[in-house]
C-alpha cells in the first residue's frame, strides 16, 4: 500500500497510545469518542492489523501497535518539527539532543547560553533520561553518552577525560584525619549506583584489598551524590568534570592534596556516520570539542 495513512486518524493514533483511553484522547482532541473510534478503526483497516487491546482496565497496545509506534514516532516529531521550521526565522536550524541526566543537568546545561551566542540560529532540544536514544525512529541529532564506548557503525567521540576523585564538603574535610586512602574506610562514603566507576575500583587502585560493603547514602544520579556530599553528608567518588559548578563555589573540595584520581573516558559524542552531513550537528560537535578543552575559570 503505497499512499499515506489519514492524518487524523494518525494523530488519534498517537492520542489514545499516550493515553492509554479512548475518552481522553476524545477529550484531547475535542472529538467525540465516537469519532476517534473511527478513526483508530480506519487506521487498523489501513494497517491491516489491531493496533490496539481493549479492557477493563484501559487500552493497550498490541505487538503490531507497539512497532507502528516506534515507527511514527520519528515521522510526528519530524512534522513538528517542520511547523517549528516554517515559522521560525530563515537560517534557524532545530537541533535535538539527547544526554545522561546528570551531564545534561551538570555540565552541558550552564554552558547552553554560550552556545546559543556562538551559534543564536541554532535552536536546542534537550532530553535527557539513562537509556540511549534510538537512532532509526528519527527524532535525535547527536546523542552524548555515558559509559565504555561500544556502539559499533556509529561515529563515537571521547567528549574528555575526566578525573574520579574523592570529594567532601570543605566543613566535613576539616574535621577528619584523613592522612591516606585506608582513612576513608572508617568514614561515610556516599555511592552513586550508575558511576562507570565505583569505590572498590578506586580502592583497588591506591593498593588497598578492602573496600566498605555498606554505604552512608546511595544514589541512581551523581548530581544527588554531590549535592548530598556538599551538604556534610558524606565523602563521594565523582567526575572534577560534573562536580566543576561544586569545585568552582567552594562547596566541595578533593579530600587529598594530590587528589588521587583515577582517568577515564565516560561520555561521549554518538550519532550516525550521516549524520555528518547535517551542518548544526558538526557545529555542536565543532562547540563542544572547544568547551570541553577549555580550562574553567577560578
Amino acid at each position: 500500500m503505497s499512499y499515506p495513512p489519514p492524518i487524523k486518524a494518525v494523530v488519534a493514533f498517537e492520542a489514545v497510545a499516550r493515553h492509554g483511553s479512548f475518552g481522553k484522547a476524545a477529550e484531547e482532541l475535542n472529538l467525540t469518542l465516537s469519532a476517534v473510534s473511527h478513526q483508530i478503526a480506519a487506521l487498523e483497516d489501513y494497517v491491516g492489523r489491531q493496533l490496539f487491546v481493549r479492557s477493563p482496565r484501559g487500552v493497550t497496545l498490541t505487538a503490531s501497535g507497539e512497532r507502528y509506534l516506534q515507527s511514527l514516532s520519528g515521522a510526528l516529531i519530524m512534522i513538528a518539527d517542520a511547523r517549528e521550521n516554517a515559522r521560525a526565522e530563515p537560517g534557524t536550524e532545530i537541533l535535538r539532543i539527547h544526554a545522561a541526566p546528570s551531564f545534561a543537568s551538570l555540565w552541558l546545561m550552564p554552558r547552553l547560553a554560550a552556545l546559543k551566542a556562538v551559534h543564536p540560529e541554532i535552536r536546542v532540544r534537550l532530553s535527557a533520561s539513562p537509556g540511549i536514544s534510538d537512532f532509526s525512529r528519527g527524532d535525535i541529532d547527536a546523542d552524548i553518552r555515558y559509559g565504555r564506548a561500544r556502539w559499533p557503525n556509529l561515529h563515537v567521540e571521547s567528549v574528555f577525560t575526566e578525573e574520579i576523585v574523592p570529594m567532601a564538603s570543605p566543613n566535613l574535610r576539616a574535621q577528619l584525619n584523613l592522612q591516606s586512602p585506608e582513612d576513608l574506610l572508617v568514614h561515610d562514603l556516599i555511592l552513586c549506583e550508575a558511576n562507570l566507576v565505583q569505590w572498590p575500583q578506586w580502592f583497588a587502585a591506591n593498593g588497598i584489598s578492602m573496600c566498605p560493603t555498606q554505604f552512608a547514602l546511595a544514589f541512581d544520579r551523581a548530581h544527588l551524590s554531590l549535592d548530598a556530599a556538599a551538604q556534610d553528608l558524606g565523602i563521594v567518588l565523582e567526575s572534577e568534570k560534573l562536580a566543576e559548578r561544586f569545585l568552582k563555589n567552594g562547596t566541595l573540595v578533593p579530600v587529598f592534596p594530590d587528589r588521587k584520581s583515577i582517568a577515564v573516558h565516560q561520555h561521549h559524542l554518538v550519532y550516525p556516520p550521516q549524520h555528518d552531513d547535517r551542518n548544526k550537528v558538526a557545529k555542536f560537535a565543532a562547540w563542544l570539542r572547544k568547551e570541553a578543552a577549555a580550562k574553567p575559570a577560578c
